[in-house]
């Protein structure tokens, strides 16, 4: 007679957190109505800039925070014990392969703000990065996470104006494109993903979380969740497609490009000015630009240093008129 020891659960492989693809299910969700929003925007059917300031502003980046958070989480959870380098590499040329259709696809559909790395780029790099980090404590994980999302505000330069060097995140000046997520600040959000992971795997939280058996409600979101790649890439021509055809029989109105600019100008103002002050400061902007023929320069998207510094003069010369005339209207 033999004895047979009972075989051990593979450790490297534990069990799949549904809670996780729940949360990924319901931030994809999320980022299908902000893009649909968008596409509302980019026909006409929404005041230009909606999705660009403001809450709208906000919505975006707590997504985009969200997945790139999960990341983090998922690439601890599945390579914290061991590196499963098959695995890895799959996912990772399906992601970086996927990021560089988007980008050949939108240079050729929006030029002047393609995707040159956008979130797809970023967990792409991130997910090699966030390799080096999978056995470092999780103290030293959340020092480093905190300096990369701090350094933007203190180390933008020059330097990293290059068109090379945008998706650093650390240029003078923000490029132009429809998704830009850069290395800084984003790559923070995947090392508090890994953090977050080490901890709660030290902690029982892990365990707890894969233990949850959610009801037939979380289906619909499971299943997005565990197919997040495929669905980002086809929501977004889904429902640009139908915004499309919606416009071919009843197209929004055509608004001249003063309008536009007085109401994208107006929406940006507002973020730090009162309304009144902003109202003046955007006729202010627009008379100046159309005084000296250059408002089609500015909807070109220039980006020479020359026309930028232009630019800053007149938004500071704008705002010293609008001031005076507001201090000379209270004073009466």
């Amino acid at each position: 007679m033999s004895i047979h020891t009972p075989t051990a659960p593979v450790q490297d492989q534990p069990k799949r957190i549904i809670a996780i693809d729940i949360v990924r299910g319901i931030a994809l969700i999320a980022m299908a109505s902000y893009h649909f929003t968008w596409d509302l925007e980019f026909f006409g059917y929404t005041d230009p800039g909606l999705t660009a300031f403001g809450w709208w502003k906000i919505y975006a980046r707590c997504i985009a925070s969200t997945f790139l958070f999960l990341v983090g989480v998922s690439l601890y959870l599945a390579h914290g014990r061991r590196i499963r380098w098959n695995g890895f590499w799959k996912r990772f040329a399906m992601v970086a392969g996927a990021a560089v259709a988007i980008s050949v696809v939108t240079r050729i559909a929006t030029p002047d703000g393609f995707i040159f790395f956008g979130i797809l780029h970023e967990i792409a790099l991130a997910s090699l990065l966030g390799l080096l980090f999978l056995r470092l404590p999780a103290l030293l994980t959340l020092v480093v996470a905190a300096l990369v999302i701090a350094a933007p505000v203190y180390l933008r330069l020059e330097a990293f104006d290059h068109p090379w060097l945008w998706w650093v995140g650390l240029s003078a000046t923000s490029p132009r494109s429809n998704d830009y997520v850069p290395l800084f600040p984003w790559f923070g959000a995947v090392l508090l993903g890994i953090a977050a992971a080490k901890l709660a795997s030290a902690s029982g939280v892990r365990a707890r979380l894969a233990s949850l058996t959610p009801g037939r409600w979380a289906n619909p979101l499971v299943f997005i969740g565990r197919h997040s790649l495929a669905f980002y890439l086809i929501h977004q021509p889904l429902l640009i497609g139908s915004v499309w055809l919606f416009s071919q029989v009843m197209p929004a109105k055509v608004e001249t490009p003063q309008v536009n600019f007085l109401k994208t100008c107006q929406l940006s103002c507002e973020q730090s000015r009162d309304t009144e002050f902003c109202a003046s400061y955007c006729v202010c902007m627009l008379d100046t630009l159309e005084g000296e023929a250059s408002l089609d320069r500015l909807y070109n998207n220039d980006q020479t240093a020359n026309w930028k510094a232009h630019l800053s003069d007149l938004a500071g010369m704008c705002t010293a008129k609008t001031e005076d005339k507001m201090t000379e209207g209270g004073a009466q």
